[in-house]
This record gives C-alpha cells, structure tokens and sequence, in this order.
C-alpha cells in the first residue's frame, strides 16, 4: 500500500494539532475529546471493527444541537487543512521530492516531439501561434469564503518557509507563530457565506485570481517557454506573443440569471480597467526604480529628447496616464462624471512606449536589462491588456430572435418568429448587407428587448482586447448567430466580434455539423468570420440529458465532424469546452483530457471554462499556476503536434453498441421512472442546496419543475455529497454488463490500449466509483426515505453501482479499484475518517430540517450546521460540482 509521502503526512499532522490546540482553547477540553472520540470511532468503523459502525451512528446521534456546530466545523476544518497541505505538497521544492516529477517539463515535451519527426521551424511557429484560452467561470461551486481563501493561501507561505533547510531556531518557531495564529483565525472565523454574492462580486473575485497568482505566474511561465522554445529550436518566444489569454463569464453571462443586467456588465468592464491600471501602475514603479540609464536609441531620443533619463521619462508618461484611467475607471463605476482626457484606452497605447523602451536598450547593449521586468510587464500587457479580462457574454437564442421580432413587427414587416429558417436567414443577410439602420427611432420596445439591446450597446462601446466570445446557448440555426451580429452592428459594432454557438444537449451535439455546415454556407457570414470559428461544447447538459458514456461518446463524434466541416470550408475551428470540476461534468486531469481528443480537433489552440473551486485548486497560488499552464501548454502543443491516431471502425461500432444501451439504461431510471425524482429529493441535500449562498445564479432555470430544469452543478452536487455519484456511471454499468454478457471485454481492452479517448473514459470512471460510497448511500436512504417504493429504488441503484464497480474491475484485471494511483487512493483513505462523520450527521440533519419546516421554525443552529455539512464533505471530496 502506497502511503502518502512522508513531507505530506508530516505537514498534514502538524496542521491537525495546531487546529486541535485551537478547538481546546475553544469551546474546550470537552469538545475536542468528543472530537476525537467521533474521529477514532470513524476510524475503527472504516476498519470494520465489531460494533464501530453503530457506535458512531451513537456518537453522533446524541450530539445536542449546541455541540452539533462545534463537531461539524472541526471535521470541515481539517479537510481544508488537508486540502491546502496537499495543494503545496505538489509545487513544494523540497529536494529530491517525487512531484517535482508530476508535470513534464516543456523542454521533455519539445524534445520528444523532434525525435518523433517534428522540425524545430514547425515546433517554433505552432508555439509562436499558440491560443490557449481560459475563461474563468462564476459557477457556484466555491464552497470557501474568500477570506478563508486568503488565510489559506498565508498558511500555505508558512509552509514553504518551514520548508527551508537553513532556518534558525527563532525563525522557525516564528512562522509556526504564525501558521498558529492563522488556523485560530480560520477556526473562529464563519465558513459559510450568509448573503449570496452578487454577479460583480463574483467578477472581482475573478479579479482577485489575477491580482494574487496570476500576475506573478504569467512572466515566469512564459520566460521559461521562451527559454525552452530557444533550447529547442535556436529562437524564441516573440516580444508580442500571447499563447496564453485569461477570459472570464463573470458578470458577463446572463442566460438563466436575471441578476446579470447590462449595469452590470458596464460595471464589470470598468473595475477590470481600474484594477489593470491599478496592477500596471505598480509595475511602472517598480520600472521606474530600474530603468535610470542614459543611453538610448535614436528612435527613442526622437521622442523624449534630451531628457537625462529617457527610459525614466517614457515611464513617468505612462504613469501619469494609467493614474487617470484609473480615476476614470472608479468614477466610472460609481455612476459618476468621467473625464477620460489623455486614459490609456487601446492596448497598443500602453504596449507601444514599453518596446520602444525595449528596443532601445537592446540596440544599445543593455538586452540582459531589457529582458527582466520590463519585458514581465510587456508580456502582461499582451496578455491580460488595459481590460486586465477579456469577457464574454453568454445569451440564450431566443431572447436575440424575441428582439428581432420586435423590430420587424413594429416596422410592419411580418410575424419573424412564424417565418421559415431560409426568410429568416434572407432578411437578417439583407440588413447586414445594407448601410440603413433597422432600430426605429422612436421605438419602445418591451423590458426584456430593451435590456438585450442595452448590452450589446455595451458590448460596442469595448476595445477588441477586452471581450472575448459573444456565446449563443441552445442556438441550432445560423438565423441564431447572424441576429446577434446585427443586433451588435444596430448597437454601434465597428469590427467583427466572435459569435459563438453553444451545443449541449444531444440532440444539439448531433446537429452541431448540420448546423455550422449551414452557416457556413452563408456566403456573407464566411466573409464576416475571416476564416476563423470558435464553436462550445457543453459538458454538463449533455451528461444530465443523455448520462456520462453516451455524452462523452457524442461530444467525440462532434468534435470529429465540426473539424471536418470547417476545414471543407477552409475555416480554422477553435472548439470551446464547457467543461466542470467533476467527471458528471467532462472534469478530470486536463492533459489526459487534451491528448485523447479527435485527432485535428485541437489544431493550435484551445478554449476551456474553469468553474468555482477548481480555479482555486489550479491556479490560486503563483507556482500552482506555473504548473497548470505548463501542463496545458505541454498537451496543447502535443496534441497538435503529435494528435492520437484514428480509432478502429470496429471501436466505434463498438461505441455505437455500448451508448445505445446505456443511453436506454439511463433514461429510463432518470425520465421514465416515476419514483426518481421523489427518491432524489427525499435522499439528497436537493432541496436545501438553496441554503447555501454559493453563487449569483439561481440553482434552477425555472422556479419550478424536474430534474429537467435543475441546473448541472446543483444536480451532480447533490449525488457527490450523499456519495451515490449516480451521473457518472448511470448507464454505463448496463452497458459494462452486456460488454460482459456479450464477450466483449477484450474489444473493450484492446480500445483502452489504443485507443486514448475510451483509455481515459474509463479511468475517470474508476475515479468516480473509487468516491462512491455504498455504505454512505445506504446510510441516507435509511434516515430520510419513508416509502417502500422509493427504498426498493435505492436498493436497485445500489446494487447497479456494486455490478458498475465490478465490472469495471474485472475490465481492467484489477482486485482493487485505484491500483495504478495509489497516491489518490490513500489519499482518499486519509479523508474518510473526516468525512464520514459529516456524512451521517448531514443526514441527521437534513432529517431535522425538514421536520423543523414542517413545523414552521427550523433552529438555527441545525440550520447551520447542515450547511458547514456541505461544505465539509465538498472539501473531503476535492470537487463539488
């Protein structure tokens, strides 16, 4: 049995103590015996020790509602520990530590690549071109205040400096001070959010990811691609190369949130200047301190003339101008005059005076000086731009055809939404074509037009550098994205934004090639998108409608015929994928997910959501987001480069064969069983998700309805928590069984050997069904179900789970599930003493809750207590939704 590194057990220990000493000060001796006590008998119970199941159930049942907060808190507590402990084991530079070995370096990567054939001029230009996108998601599944965030990532500085071999005695005991007085913060600090953050405040938390990590992570990972691409190909990264672009939905998407208004949106774009300018502004500083040589190129003095320090001169201009645009910006958020003489708007107005200073020294022998922080700034301002995020809008198709249908009624041209696709396409190709505007004058359209077209009013008053995507959900028709190129152009557009349609259900998946093929045979538009499309997958959707095999098998297919469209039309595609932190959602490890795509589908660039916690998880401290920008640059490039063969026509018959079944199997569980909905609301936390105040969306598209209007995150959220993790493998162990039935686990094994798309399909299964807890689940069907119909229901699910893993097993010619990541596997071993506690009591609770609110008055204390339940066993799992 692999047991957790010894640096990682260590650190996990001395966390526990420190948040042990901090529990006995307060509330007490008492309470942390109990505590312990819960957490020995966890331990015992995982053993499978006589007795020690019911004696937990015991423990746990006798809790007064006073001690119920104080023993849920502790449990949550140490799993964030955990967590953080984890997080800087894998970026710890302890010497001779394994996970320096974790992530392939890109000089490996390089280096592999020319062995296999590629040339150094080919492997130079792909990088040089490289677009590698991440749009950076408000989806309300960060459980963890932001001021618990900060503490965190302060204890895990404390960490890295009790790492040093050379510490003094004092300084030791200093940070171990510090790292003291920290968890005593955290623990006498509220863990739960009590008022639902607001669109633009998810936006500055957005912001905050730039500001703390990424700002500094950015110049270092992309100094150490240049020296790489140097190493490998004799040049390297150009002065104004951007293979990294940071894009955010914050505050941008509004499809199913009313709280994202076009106020907001204005909003947004404004505190992203200020805050770029803020962060700009002390870059200049800090160049201004560097910068004092008197030598300077000709081209340099033409603009400055004589000045004794010229670089000083540039810089102090640049400085007086960001300071403006920030006054600009913050009067601009609060809703007052802006003057806006002489701010620094267009991106080339910032990075101009930066490589002129550049150049010049350069010309003038002083390149070591041009090539630190002044070329960092350079590389941020490429990157991240005066909008510091570039945003994209997200809006559903019909409100843009509501909108156009306004006009034309009002205008008394006919009834839009009754005409045909084909009249539909002829007039909206018209008016693009022709220079008159359609909006009337005088016109009052109804609130939601007006607020349509107020945001695109919005959208056209930006630079290109600071939007990103205008995504178009449940669009199908190209009259879908050519209403959202005029409704831009009647809003004052002077260039070509990117629109984006966005396939998520099944259906859409199928009709994706159809649908693009369709727009691209509108002559007009071809012209209009200059040989470039970005087209979104959706993860999500398509797993809750069709389950995960079939979902995944689809989005495959997709991907392999949108290419092949594109490219009949000579267009150069850039697939967006919408995916989340869990496997319900197309999570998983990101290089895997990369190299197993279609081959051709990632052709140089790559666009991806990363939602909620996995932000933080990826990129929350600057070295984490080194290694996460390493490892999807490293993939990209690969995949590219070197893409995974064609599968086997018999592999996909095989496919075609297994997604039949389990797309059956799913649905007639999920649609078609009358007792699934009542059996998920009884035995989940569904209904009290509510409670949580997690994010600006509501958890539902509609007030009321199924699990057809339940949004994904909130409907894998609440199997993850009860462990079920039906999302992930409903369907598929119908499908394992016939494979089994039929003779098919060799076909099968021969796919995971060649085959990277069914390899990793089938690992992140067994990731899932490793999280699943039979045990657990059961536990909650016996305190919160009360009909037979919906117990029966439970125990058939059950047992599909049992056959999944078992199948699953018997696939891999495994005795146990996780053998090749024994790492993981511990790790999960380590957490369920801490979890499991908050598992039985969550359910405990959830059944005094509801007899409280059957009651009318539900106390608060178990009110509380339920949603630090939450947010513990989201923290034991590493991913919510």
């Amino acid at each position: 049995m692999t047991e957790l590194h010894p640096d990682l057990r260590e650190n996990v220990r001395m966390l526990g103590e420190l948040l042990g000493q901090s529990i006995q000060s307060y509330p007490g001796r008492d309470c942390y015996d109990l505590i312990e006590e819960i957490r020995a008998a966890a331990k015992a119970d995982r053993r499978q020790e006589s007795g020690s199941g019911q004696r937990l159930i015991n423990l746990l049942g006798k809790l007064s509602d006073d001690e119920l907060l104080p023993v849920t808190r502790a449990f949550n507590q140490f799993l964030n520990l955990a967590n953080l402990a984890e997080q800087y084991h894998g970026i710890r530079r302890k010497k001779g530590h394994q996970s320096d070995l974790m992530v392939e370096s890109l000089g490996q990567v390089f280096d592999r690549l020319k062995a296999n054939g590629v040339s150094a001029e080919e492997l130079h230009r792909r990088v040089a071109e490289l677009r590698i996108e991440f749009v950076l998601t408000a989806h309300p599944t960060e459980v963890a205040r932001r001021t618990l965030i900060m503490k965190y990532d302060e204890m895990s500085e404390c960490l890295a400096r009790l790492d040093h071999e050379d510490l003094m005695p004092a300084e030791r005991e200093e940070s171990v001070n510090r790292l003291t007085r920290l968890i005593t913060e955290a623990w006498h600090t509220d863990e739960i959010r009590h008022e639902r953050p607001t669109a633009v405040d998810e936006a500055k938390w957005g912001f905050a990811v730039i500001e703390n990590s990424l700002w500094q992570a950015l110049p270092r990972f992309l100094s150490s691609l240049d020296a790489a691409l140097s190493e490998a190909t004799g040049k390297g990264l150009p002065l104004q190369a951007s293979p990294i672009r940071i894009a955010s939905w914050m505050g941008g998407d509004r499809d199913g949130n009313p709280n994202v208004t076009h106020q907001v949106t204005r909003k947004v774009f404004l505190l992203g200047r200020w805050m770029a300018a803020d962060l700009y502004l002390r870059d200049i500083q800090a160049l201004r301190a560097e910068l004092s040589m008197w030598q300077a190129s000709d081209e340099l003095r033409a603009q400055v003339g004589d000045a004794r320090e010229p670089y000083r001169q540039v810089l102090a201009d640049l400085r007086e101008r960001l300071a403006k645009t920030r006054d600009w910006a913050e009067a601009g958020v609060a809703g007052e005059a802006a003057d806006a003489t002489d701010i620094l708007f267009e991106n080339e107005d910032f990075t101009a005076p930066l490589e002129l200073c550049y150049r010049s020294l350069v010309e003038c022998g002083m390149e070591s000086i041009a090539n630190g922080p002044l070329l960092d700034t350079i590389r941020r301002a490429h990157t991240f731009g005066l909008p510091l995020i570039r945003l994209d809008i997200r809006q559903e198709a019909s409100r843009h055809a509501e909108a156009v249908a306004e006009m034309v009624d009002y205008l008394g041209l006919g009834d839009y939404l009754s005409w045909s696709e084909a009249d539909r396409q002829a007039f909206l190709v018209r008016e693009l074509q022709g220079r008159r505007p359609l909006v009337p004058r005088n016109w009052e359209p109804s609130e939601p037009v007006r607020e349509v077209l107020a945001t695109c009013e919005v959208v056209a008053q930006q630079t290109p550098q600071a939007l990103g995507s205008y995504v178009i959900s449940m669009a199908s028709k190209p009259s879908d994205v050519l209403s959202v190129i005029l409704l831009l152009r009647e809003s004052g557009m002077k260039f070509p934004m990117r629109v984006v349609p966005l396939f998520e259900t099944l259906d859409d998946l199928r009709g994706a090639p159809d649908s693009m093929s369709a727009l691209y045979e509108v002559d007009w538009y071809r012209d209009y998108c200059q040989g470039s499309q970005e087209v979104m997958i959706g993860y999500s959707d398509s797993s809750k409608d069709a389950g995960q095999l079939m979902a995944a098998w689809a989005q495959y297919q997709a991907q392999e015929k949108l290419t092949q469209v594109a490219n009949r039309y000579g267009v150069h595609l850039t697939l967006f994928h919408g995916r989340g932190g869990t496997v319900g959602r197309g999570g998983g490890p990101a290089n895997r997910a990369i190299l197993s795509q279609p081959p051709g589908s990632v052709n140089g660039s790559f666009r991806i959501t990363e939602q909620g916690e996995m932000i933080r998880f990826k990129f929350g401290l600057p070295d984490l987001a080194v290694q996460s920008l390493t490892l999807y640059t490293t993939a990209v490039i690969e995949a590219t480069l070197a893409p995974p063969p064609e599968p086997e026509p018999a592999w996909r018959d095989t496919m075609d064969w297994l997604t039949e079944r389990s797309l059956k199997a799913y649905r007639d569980v999920v649609r078609e069983n009358p007792d699934f909905v009542p059996y998920f609301r009884q035995v989940t936390p569904e209904q009290a998700l509510g409670k949580l105040a997690l994010g600006s969306r509501p958890a539902r598209r509609k007030a009321s309805g199924g699990v057809e209007s339940l949004r994904a995150i909130p409907w894998i959220f609440a199997w993850t928590q009860m462990r079920l993790m039906l999302p992930s493998w409903l369907g598929s162990d119908v499908a394992l069984e016939a494979a089994a039935k039929d003779d098919r686990l060799g076909q099968l094994r021969a796919m995971m050997k060649g085959w990277p798309f069914f390899r990793t399909y089938v690992d992140m299964l067994e990731m899932v069904l490793a999280k699943a807890d039979l045990r657990i689940a059961s536990h909650y069907e016996q305190t919160l179900l009360d009909d037979d119909r919906l117990e029966a229901l439970g125990t058939e699910l059950r047992e599909r789970l049992q056959r999944c893993i078992q199948r699953l097993l018997e696939l891999k010619q495994q005795d146990a599930l996780l053998e090749d990541e024994p790492v993981f596997a511990h790790s999960m071993r380590v957490r369920n003493p801490y979890t499991d506690p908050l598992h039985y009591l969550q359910a405990e609770l959830l059944r005094r809750n509801r007899e409280g609110e059957g009651k009318g008055e539900v106390p608060e204390l178990v009110e509380r207590a339920l949603k630090v339940t939450m947010a513990g066993i989201a923290a034991g799992m590493r991913n919510t939704g």
